[in-house]
């Protein structure tokens, strides 16, 4: 009687759960696999993986640039989030003068919209009346204004550099709860065996925090493969595709195209990619842990 009692009060976040989670992604999943496609809902029936060869053999969107463009993306942008928020919690862990209202302002970044963030970083980098452009040729160091999200070339690193910007918050919070939980009688420790600074973060800080640096990675990492808002907002995945990511591409073919069963598709693309990557993300880092 206990346990029903327990299952009776869990029993409405079971169905909200169901309602808004597991049955539309049932759904999504079994819509990768029909010709869904808005144009002709009458014909709506099974093609099998005729949706995913579409994708892949697409003659007009190069499948495989939208990979790489997903890899360079992710790898870039976590790399440079991890390593800038991680600083961040370092310079914040002791306290001064101020702390608090710095790291509201900090902090503030991560709790705006990113497609409005994109819209503003999209005016800073625009090749005509753009901030870094207008401050670039007071410095000298340019001639002409450069096309920063009209040239191919640079692109992918305006976008890149908008989303570190946007994601460095969000590891400096993390991180810097996990160090304010690292006892200060390890650093005394570490300092009697003739440990310095540097040797204390790596012989003491990373290893403490390692558990919240795995999860935070992870978590960022399938939030950023899933984060079309700031691309969308400031290139719409151009030009010449070389700022298209899956994410983006999913989004141009359900509300461009109206095609729901390759858009599905995609999104199953995405999900079988981020599950292989979790498994052997996890056991690696398991591992690790093991071998210490």
């Amino acid at each position: 009687m206990r346990n029903r009692w327990y299952l009776l009060m869990m029993a409405p976040g079971f169905i909200l759960l169901a309602l808004f989670l597991y049955i539309p992604l049932f759904m999504g999943v079994v819509m990768a696999f029909q010709n869904y496609n808005m144009f002709n809902l009458t014909d709506l029936h099974f093609i099998g993986l005729e949706n995913f060869t579409a994708i892949i053999t697409d003659k007009t969107i190069d499948f495989w640039q939208i990979l790489i463009n997903t890899a360079v993306w992710l790898f870039f942008s976590l790399l440079f989030q991890f390593v800038l928020g991680f600083g961040l919690a370092l310079l914040l862990k002791k306290p001064f003068a101020g702390r608090s209202i710095y790291s509201g302002f900090v902090f503030y970044a991560w709790a705006l919209s990113g497609f409005a963030i994109g819209l503003v970083w999209s005016w800073l980098f625009n090749g005509q009346v753009g901030l870094f452009n207008d401050i670039l040729m007071k410095l000298h160091l340019i001639d002409s204004p450069v096309g920063f999200l009209s040239n191919p070339k640079y692109a992918m690193v305006s976008v890149i550099i908008t989303n570190i910007w946007y994601g460095v918050p969000f590891f400096g919070i993390m991180l810097l709860a996990a160090l304010q939980s690292v006892p200060n009688e390890l650093y005394e420790a570490a300092v009697l065996d003739g440990c310095g600074p540097v040797k204390q973060l790596f012989s003491v800080t990373i290893p403490y925090i390692k558990p919240t640096i795995i999860s935070t990675i992870l978590l960022r990492t399938m939030w950023i493969i899933n984060f079309p808002d700031i691309i969308y907002a400031m290139t719409n995945g151009g030009p010449a595709n070389s700022t298209n990511i899956l994410a983006t591409q999913m989004i141009n073919k359900v509300y461009k195209q109206y095609d729901y069963g390759q858009g599905s598709a995609i999104g199953v693309i995405i999900m079988l990619l981020l599950l292989i990557y979790a498994v052997i993300y996890l056991k690696l880092t398991n591992a690790n842990e093991d071998n210490i």
